[in-house]
């Protein structure tokens, strides 16, 4: 019998839809149509003018080959003060991974923990890349389901339900993208008493740590003590914190074994991360963090102003964001799955969302107010006449 072509693994795996919305948006808007965009999840301001000068000077004093695979080590240094200054967390250089995001970091952390069948507990609703990257590892993504009733949060007896003997590791990602939910102290203190128990890894997307808003606080589970510490993955980047998506530069922390696994990943796949960007980043991380407090402050203005327009339409609901800048309301009142509402949507009256069931919930959709707040006027009155129009 002749064998498939290509890889059955990745045929089966759906593209990001995420970025399929914001490109589909961007054509739209090249062939000049009045697009408002709702789909991309970068900052819709520009790179601090302090980082891009630090990589033009990199590229004045020819800072364009090669790094060590795991990254610059005055950017490692860099990334170690950071966590342990803000997160208050204890990492060496050699514990950490300089990557092509916290995306490729989030790659290298499956491929190095993850054996054929092996079982990742990931919370629903969840950004779309987790189980695609649990499966092209080879593992098998397990949902545990969260509810806006309940506010996100994790039941821990539901956590412990879904442990079996292969499972290697919980994905846990607060600020949480795409639901705005940030974990309680108590939550995180019951994740990681589950994985102490069963000794399972815990992989901790804090992309999103700058971005939250009062009262709530982010923590890092890695905080919690050396037991949890261990078995903790930490992943981050300056992607969402200071406005660099482009840059692609994100990181991991984690025992030392596991950076050199990462960092062997790496030698084969990337070499390494651009040497320009980790010049940017290196400033980013050490230079004036006021930016990151601006954004911050600008998106809860706008986190206010969407929560509110949404929650007054009709059949809709929403919870309000308390970190990140999504919105991930209810449309289950409009008789409407996500795909069906955001096509609709797109063709009708030219406004881009993200179909809810790519994140695993087909009831909701996904909004990105990191967009001017005269496109987040326009694009709620337009999605605002769609709805009245259907009822």
């Amino acid at each position: 019998m002749e064998s498939a072509p290509f890889s059955k693994l990745i045929s089966a795996i759906e593209p990001s839809q995420t970025l399929a919305i914001d490109s589909r948006a961007k054509a739209l808007r090249a062939a000049g149509k009045d697009v408002i965009g709702f789909g991309a999840g970068e900052p819709d301001f520009d790179t601090p003018e302090s980082v891009k000068e630090a990589a033009r000077k990199a590229l004045s004093r020819g800072y364009t080959k090669y790094t060590p695979p795991e990254g610059d080590r005055a950017l490692r240094e860099a990334v170690a003060a950071k966590l342990e200054r803000d997160n208050g967390v204890r990492y060496t250089p050699e514990q950490i991974v300089i990557s092509c995001g916290a995306k490729h970091s989030l790659y290298n952390t499956a491929m190095v923990l993850c054996n054929p069948g092996d079982e990742f507990i990931i919370f629903s609703p969840y950004w779309v890349t987790y189980p695609a990257q649990v499966i092209m590892a080879g593992g098998t993504p397990v949902f545990v389901s969260t509810s806006p009733e309940d506010g996100y949060r994790i039941d821990a007896g539901r956590l412990r339900s879904a442990v079996s003997r292969r499972t290697k590791a919980i994905i846990l990602n607060s600020p949480n993208n795409p639901t705005g939910w940030v974990a309680s102290r108590e939550e995180l203190e019951a994740v990681a008493a589950v994985a102490i128990e069963h000794g399972l890894f815990v992989i901790s997307d804090e992309i999103y740590e700058k971005i939250i808003y009062p009262p709530a606080e982010h923590t890092s589970i890695a905080s919690l003590g050396k037991d949890i510490r261990e078995l903790t993955i930490l992943i981050n980047g300056v992607s969402k914190s200071y406005s660099m998506t482009g840059w692609r530069i994100g990181y991991l922390a984690a025992a030392q074994e596991i950076a050199k696994l990462a960092t062997r990943i790496q030698s084969h796949s990337t070499s390494n991360p651009t040497s320009i960007a980790q010049a940017a980043a290196l400033e980013a991380l050490n230079g004036d963090q006021g930016f990151t407090a601006m954004m911050a402050r600008e998106f809860l203005k706008r986190r206010d102003y969407l929560h509110k327009r949404l929650s007054a339409l009709p059949g809709v609901s929403c919870f309000s964001p308390r970190g990140a800048f999504y919105a991930f309301p209810d449309i289950s009142g409009l008789n409407m799955k996500s795909d069906e509402f955001s096509i609709q949507l797109l063709e009708k009256v030219l406004v881009a969302v993200v179909a809810g069931r790519t994140f695993g919930s087909d009831y909701n959709i996904r909004l990105s107010f990191a967009t001017s707040m005269e496109n987040l006027e326009k694009g709620m009155d337009r999605i605002e006449g769609f709805i009245k129009s259907k009822l």
